[in-house]
């Protein structure tokens, strides 16, 4: 049976949170917004979209601990309630909410797969956003020996929970920060998840708020280098998995 939860890690963004509640709401399953030790302002909002609906819980953790921090708070959360998927968006805004229908589509049809977002952009994208992502994308193809994800940084996705449970009960070294979105699905990968490509338009505002600063690219070169030697110790069972018809 399917039990499905939006899960949106908010750290300091108030005034997009409200609409990018109600637009999960018309599909009638429950959200959580995990606050990631935001201010007082954004707290407010965040108390003024759970009014917005019964469905809508929040999580409050006391000091910020990163969007993977957050996203991972919202996973056991989610295990502990009983959620057999998570829909993970940002509280941004940026990401055009019209694409859920063909993610929630395309998680009903293939269950145990994950439902990987890959951006397409308007004018409005900086060009450093891009290349920063052609980097992560090369290293990611390199660390899971495949071609499996488009884009592994855009958080707009649906997880399949018993495959994340699995891989959370074996106590992995993961990333807090902004490495999350990346590391977690080259893990996954490595547990045997099939990943499903769909895209979503991503927009960038002028006056948007953004908390990617130049030590998360640190972060990142630490993830991939951690995850590289990650792929050597798997390289065989990973070369092997070309050959099964069901992967």
């Amino acid at each position: 049976m399917t039990k499905r939860l939006f899960l949106i890690p908010n750290y300091n963004h108030p005034d997009t949170i409200a609409d990018v509640v109600r637009n999960c709401l018309p599909y009638g399953d429950d959200i959580v917004i995990v606050d990631d030790g935001s201010n007082a302002y954004t707290k407010e909002k965040i108390r003024e979209a759970q009014d917005l609906s019964e469905h809508v819980h929040v999580i409050t953790l006391a000091a910020n601990s990163g969007k993977g921090g957050a996203v991972l708070a919202g996973f056991r959360w989610a295990i502990d309630q009983g959620y057999s998927h998570v829909f993970q968006l940002d509280a941004d805004g940026q990401q055009d909410a019209r694409a859920i229908p063909d993610f929630l589509k395309a998680s009903d049809d293939n269950p145990r797969a994950l439902i990987c977002g890959y951006p397409v952009y308007d004018d409005s994208v900086p060009a450093s956003r891009k290349w920063g992502r052609l980097i992560t994308d090369f290293w990611v193809i390199i660390n899971t020996v495949s071609l499996a994800y488009r884009d592994t940084l855009c958080g707009f996705r649906i997880y399949p929970m018993e495959a994340v449970a699995r891989w959370l009960a074996s106590s992995p070294r993961i990333g807090l920060r902004m490495d999350f979105d990346c590391d977690v699905l080259v893990q996954l990968y490595w547990s045997g998840v099939k990943p499903i490509n769909l895209p979503v338009r991503i927009f960038y505002p002028a006056d948007g708020i953004s908390h990617f600063h130049a030590i998360e690219n640190l972060y990142l070169s630490k993830m991939h280098a951690r995850n590289f030697f990650g792929m050597l110790i798997r390289l065989p069972r990973l070369v092997a998995r070309h050959f099964h018809a069901d992967n």
